[in-house]
C-alpha cells in the first residue's frame, strides 16, 4: 500500500476505516514525516500559523473517584488533598493575565468538598474581574442542573474527557460507579446548553486496541466537540496501573496528525502530558497538527500534588519562564503566540 496516496485520500475524503488506521499507527518514523506534513499543511490551511496559549490552573486535588490511571484518585492516600482559596485562584489569574493570557481552564478532581454555590460564586468572581477572559470548567461529571448553573454564573467551556468511546476498555479503565453511557450523556447534556465543549482521549492506555482507538474516531464525528486532548497513557507510581507500559510518544502524534486531517478545524492542543514525553514535545506536537498550547499556571508550592499522570515538564518552573520559553519556541518554529 502506498502510504502518501493513502494520506493524500484521507485528506480528500476525511474517513478512514478501522484496517486504514491501523494501518497509519504502523507507519515507520520516516514515514510519518509525510502524515505529520499533511496534518500541518491542513492545519495551517484552515488556522493560520498562530497558535493559542491557555492557561490551566489545577485549583483543587480532592476526589471521590478512584479512576485506575489518575494520581489523584481517592485512594492515594499518601497525597495531601489542598483546595485553593478563591483568593489564591484569582491572584494566579491575575498573573497570567498580565502576560496576556486570556483563556483559562479551571481544573479539579470531582470534589465532595465544592458545592455549586461555590463554583458559582468562583466562576462570577472571575468574570467581573476579567470580563474579557474565558473560563472553562474541567471538574468531572455533574448533574445537569449544575452544568446549566455553571454556564448562568459565566462559564463558557466544558472539558470532559471521554477517555476511551469502547465501552469494555472504558470499563477497565475507571470504576464501576462510573458508567460509560453516563458520560456520554453529560457531554451531550454540555453540548445541548450551550458550552464550547471540549472532550479527550487517553492513547496507549492498557489493553487499548486500534478497534478503541477507531471507536474514538467515530465518536468524535458522533459528538462534534470544539476541542479535542490528546492525553498519552503515562503510568503514575500511585495507582493500579504503576508498572503498565508507558505510551509510545509518535502514536500519540500519529493519532493527532490523523484527527487533524479529518478534522481541519478542531482546536488541538499540545497538552501538558504530551509534551512531558520529549524534549521538544510542544514543537513535535506543532508539526503534528496542534494548533494550541496548554501551560499549567498552578502555583509551583502545590503543583506536584496534581499530577493525573508522573508529568515533568514545567512542575517546578516558574510560569512565567514556561510562558517566556513557549513563546519563543513557537516562534523560532515560524508561529505566532495569540491569546483569545
Amino acid at each position: 500500500m502506498d502510504y502518501t496516496r493513502e494520506i493524500d485520500r484521507l485528506k480528500l475524503k476525511k474517513e478512514i476505516t478501522c484496517d486504514e488506521l491501523g494501518w497509519l499507527l504502523s507507519l515507520s518514523e520516516e514515514q510519518s514525516e509525510y502524515l505529520y506534513k499533511t496534518a500541518r499543511e491542513v492545519c495551517d490551511e484552515h488556522n493560520g500559523k498562530t497558535i493559542n496559549i491557555t492557561a490551566e490552573i489545577d485549583y483543587t486535588n480532592y476526589c471521590r473517584y478512584n479512576c485506575l490511571y489518575c494520581g489523584v484518585r481517592a485512594g492515594h492516600v499518601g497525597l495531601t488533598r489542598y483546595r485553593m482559596t478563591n483568593e489564591k485562584i484569582l491572584n494566579t489569574v491575575k498573573n497570567a493575565y498580565d502576560m496576556g493570557i486570556r483563556s483559562f481552564i479551571l481544573q479539579g478532581g470531582v470534589s465532595p468538598m465544592d458545592k455549586d454555590r461555590d463554583i458559582c460564586e468562583l466562576i462570577k468572581k472571575l468574570r467581573t474581574a476579567y470580563p474579557d477572559c474565558s473560563v472553562t470548567l474541567s471538574i468531572g461529571e455533574k448533574n445537569q442542573e449544575s452544568y446549566q448553573a455553571y454556564y448562568d454564573a459565566g462559564a463558557e467551556g466544558f472539558l470532559l474527557y471521554h477517555m476511551s468511546a469502547n465501552r469494555d476498555h472504558y470499563g477497565q479503565l475507571h470504576p464501576p460507579v462510573l458508567v460509560f453511557e453516563h458520560r456520554v450523556k453529560c457531554l451531550f447534556e454540555l453540548l445541548d446548553i450551550g458550552y464550547n465543549v471540549g472532550s479527550g482521549i487517553m492513547i496507549g492506555a492498557p489493553t487499548q486496541t486500534v478497534e478503541c482507538l477507531y471507536d474514538d474516531l467515530s465518536f468524535i464525528n458522533e459528538l462534534c466537540p470544539k476541542s479535542i486532548d490528546i492525553v498519552p497513557f503515562i503510568p503514575h507510581d500511585s495507582t493500579p496501573f504503576a508498572f503498565e507500559e508507558c505510551c509510545d510518544f509518535n502514536q500519540a502524534l500519529k493519532m493527532l496528525a490523523i484527527i487533524r486531517i479529518i478534522h481541519p478545524k478542531l482546536v488541538l492542543p499540545v497538552t501538558i502530558p504530551l509534551a512531558t514525553m520529549d524534549e521538544r514535545g510542544y514543537e513535535k506536537g506543532i508539526h503534528a497538527g496542534a494548533n494550541a498550547i496548554v501551560l499549567n499556571f498552578t502555583p509551583i508550592e502545590i503543583r506536584k500534588r496534581f499530577q493525573l499522570f508522573d508529568e515533568k515538564y514545567g512542575v517546578e518552573d516558574d510560569g512565567k519562564e514556561v510562558f517566556e520559553d513557549i513563546k519563543n519556541r513557537v516562534k523560532n518554529i515560524g508561529y505566532e503566540t495569540v491569546f483569545e
